[in-house]
């Protein structure tokens, strides 16, 4: 469907509030507060700039960081300043996201904002004074000054999102960054005139160019991704806005999200057809950068791409119809779009925004599964967000603008940057929390290259990982994994041995890793060491040895077998038989194949059930759901994807007979006549149009062509 949300994080709830009077009277703060940040450790200047190295970002003694952090939105909106200052306390709030581990703020911002303040049009918003006497009399840009000088006093670093190009509670929903008045070039010139601004406080870090650029084949104006230099080219966008950046201060990070929608194979920009076109999320498709990498020249190494991900309840996308998890995720939707820039070390990712409410239910399954990804492969994240006035997500305070949701934070808490127990800051000196902070260290704290006394050398090895085993080969390819090895610091990644040979060229920072490029029927032997950030190299773990599949025929330690138990191709049901073999020479689990049976619904209702009618390993074992596909292909808009909840089979052996029948909720008939999966067959044959996996690799078949 490649359907957006239309956040309404930003709406009315905020607005109300607002338009009732923040400066009426509430309870005064008990303490009085400072009109300056107090003394603090300081940082050094400008010796907090980070760049990147493949799929890491590192400071500037080459030592990786961790950039784990949340939204505050309020900037961009009409408002023009921090939502939550109606009556939680600007200090306050920053103190308590330092302590609490956010060593990173996202502030959404409006190029009109931007603009007004080059222009000295800045304004003095509506604030609580009672809650905010700090700040009482301040302009925006006043106060946006004084909160980057708590951030500076309380270790946190800054990025700066244009999240619209006006100042308006729904601005991002416009899909590119002119509107109005707005012009591209006025865009570029804003960001010039902040980055000047800031080109020597190193609290801001990094700009996010643009958030959420989007748009489907069908609207106008929509964002595009390719090599011309079109208006409505995003990828050309973010090269001219980052050249521009850059050329003033050459340290920044500068990301580049994706967009909405992407042309399959083929395909021209020109076509109107939705069918044509990849889609995902808002800022989430970064399909693109594959055939049309952003370029930023010299100074490439400051380059971050950036998704965004949200869950069901945010808009019930269809990868979360029927049965998904984390592995059908990371398969379907984050691999292709976006997981491939880390996993193949092209570039680091920082998810910009992902958040959402803990529902007990989906909402909080995709959220956990995402957390996960994150924390295994230390992907740099900004959750969605610090307001509680998010409407469509909820946030980290609650609406006194002081409490935490607990609950949601313990979720948020693994994937915050902790060393030894303690937060880190990404500054050097200060640590996170600021000076005496309890939990909260520095860089050099973790590093020893801030000065003063450094930290012994660790010459501790981490222990060797254990476990190591084969989870899927084909006749040129053997997919391992392994169980994490620790460390006295920690494990930043694991070299994979095929013999005496390194096989991976960058760091494997997950525990899986398929090698590839192998001759059939062949023995290999394999092991694995890990490394920490210090260099050190662990044991080997111990060998495996893992034989190749012979070579002709389809690849694979698994197969399907078809027959079309249903005579009648126009009738109201589809009935195909599979039988799944296992065609290696270890016993296959089962709980790590699925199959996939594709077809077309043929108009009338587009909700399909199925059932499993008979099977000879027992209906209560397999597990049936049926995933429309975001964009239709030739004979399928659709798949039903079988996967076992128990067994296992022995080399050579088959399921037996599975009989599974599908029909439309309003039991209008199908087409079945060009389905991509079926066949006439009424025996059992080899079925490569019914493909299958093992875990997230593909071992039988083929999809159908996008």
């Amino acid at each position: 469907m490649g359907l957006s949300r239309v956040h309404s994080r930003l709406r009315a709830l905020a607005a109300a509030v607002i338009a009732a009077g923040l400066v009426v009277a509430v309870a005064p703060v008990t303490a009085a507060r400072p009109t300056v940040p107090e003394a603090a450790a300081v940082a050094a200047p400008g010796d907090d700039w980070l760049h990147t190295e493949g799929n890491r970002i590192v400071d500037a003694n080459g030592d990786e960081v961790w950039l784990t952090g949340a939204n505050w939105f309020g900037f961009n909106a009409s408002e023009r300043v921090f939502h939550g200052l109606w009556s939680g306390n600007i200090t306050q709030i920053t103190k308590s996201m330092a302590d609490r581990g956010i060593n990173l703020v996202r502030v959404p911002i409006s190029t009109q904002l931007l603009l007004e303040w080059r222009n000295g049009q800045a304004a003095v918003p509506n604030v609580n004074t009672h809650a905010n006497p700090e700040i009482a009399g301040k302009t925006s840009l006043e106060i946006f000054d004084f909160w980057l000088a708590l951030c500076k006093q309380y270790g946190i670093k800054v990025m700066l999102d244009v999240h619209s190009a006006e100042a308006d509670n729904s601005g991002h929903v416009y899909p590119v960054w002119w509107k109005g008045s707005i012009t591209p070039e006025q865009f570029y010139t804003a960001w010039e005139w902040v980055t000047a601004r800031y080109r020597n406080d190193d609290t801001l870090v990094a700009m996010d160019v643009k958030n959420e650029p989007h748009g489907k084949a069908n609207e106008a104006p929509r964002a595009k991704w390719d090599g011309s230099r079109d208006q409505d080219n995003f990828k050309y966008a973010c090269e001219a806005a980052g050249k521009r950046i850059l050329a003033v201060n050459p340290n920044l990070l500068v990301l580049c999200e994706g967009i909405e929608v992407y042309p399959k194979a083929g395909v021209s920009w020109t076509s109107t057809t939705p069918t044509d076109y990849y889609s995902t999320w808002w800022g989430g498709n970064l399909r693109g950068v594959r055939d049309h990498p952003v370029d930023l020249g010299a100074n490439s190494d400051q380059l971050v791409y950036s998704p965004h991900d949200y869950g069901p309840l945010v808009h019930a996308q269809p990868w979360f119809t029927g049965e998904w998890n984390r592995t059908t995720l990371e398969r379907d939707v984050w691999d292709p779009n976006w997981l491939y820039l880390h996993k193949e070390n092209k570039s680091p990712l920082l998810i910009g925004e992902w958040g959402g409410f803990l529902d007990g239910g989906p909402n909080e399954k995709w959220m956990t599964a995402l957390r996960d990804l994150i924390v295994e492969h230390r992907i740099h994240q900004t959750f969605w967000c610090i307001n509680p006035n998010s409407g469509d997500t909820g946030g980290l305070l609650l609406g006194d603008w002081k409490s935490w949701d607990e609950q949601k934070y313990a979720l948020l808490k693994p994937a915050l940057w902790q060393h030894g127990g303690k937060f880190v800051s990404l500054d050097h000196e200060v640590p996170l929390g600021g000076a005496g902070s309890t939990t909260g260290i520095s860089l050099r704290e973790v590093y020893g290259d801030g000065g003063g006394d450094p930290d012994p050398v660790d010459t501790t090895p981490p222990t060797a990982p254990t476990g190591l085993t084969s989870t899927a080969k084909t006749s040129t390819s053997v997919s391992l994994s392994w169980t994490a090895a620790t460390d006295n610091v920690r494990v930043t990644g694991y070299d994979v041995y095929r013999g005496t040979t390194r096989v991976n060229a960058a760091p494997v920072t997950g525990t899986a890793y398929t090698d590839t490029g192998l001759t059939p029927s062949t023995a290999y032997g394999y092991a694995v060491r890990a490394r920490d950030a210090a260099g050190n190299a662990s044991a080997p773990s111990a060998a495996l040895s893992v034989t190749t599949d012979p070579g002709g025929g389809p690849s694979g330690a698994v197969k399907v077998r078809y027959k079309n138990n249903d005579a009648s191709a126009t009738d109201n049901a589809i009935r195909p038989g599979l039988q799944v073999v296992n065609t290696g020479s270890p016993a296959l689990d089962l709980r790590t194949v699925s199959a996939r049976y594709y077809f077309t619904r043929d108009g009338g209702s587009p909700a399909v059930s199925a059932w499993c009618d008979y099977a000879a390993v027992g209906c209560a074992q397999l597990k049936l759901r049926v995933v429309p596909l975001t964009t239709p292909v030739a004979g399928a808009d659709a798949y039903l994807e079988v996967t076992f909840a128990a067994g296992s089979l022995a080399a050579g052996r088959d399921t037996g007979d599975i009989q599974l029948r599908m029909s439309k909720s309003d039991w209008s008939n199908f087409n079945e006549a060009d389905d991509y999966s079926r066949t006439a067959s009424t025996a059992y044959a080899d079925a490569p149009a019914i493909p299958a996996y093992t875990g997230t690799a593909l071992a039988w078949g083929a999809p159908p062509a996008a």
